[in-house]
């Protein structure tokens, strides 16, 4: 697994990562630290991120939970 990117939105934690058998994908820590994984695969670190931070925008606004 190589971690690419960790970014912190409205007081969740947003982490882009690389795995071999699944590509680019993100996971995002909840404000109670329970850990979420998107189980989408993009094919680029950048795709994963855009994808994270829009879920993570929508999750601090209440929705996709």
């Amino acid at each position: 697994m190589k971690i690419e990117q960790v970014t912190y939105i409205d007081g969740i934690t947003l982490m882009v990562f690389y795995t071999p058998a699944h590509c680019w994908q993100f996971a995002y820590f909840e404000r109670t630290g329970k850990v979420r994984r998107y189980q989408g695969i993009f094919y680029t670190a950048e795709k994963a991120a855009i994808e994270g931070r829009q879920w993570v925008k929508a999750i601090a606004r209440g929705g996709y939970q």
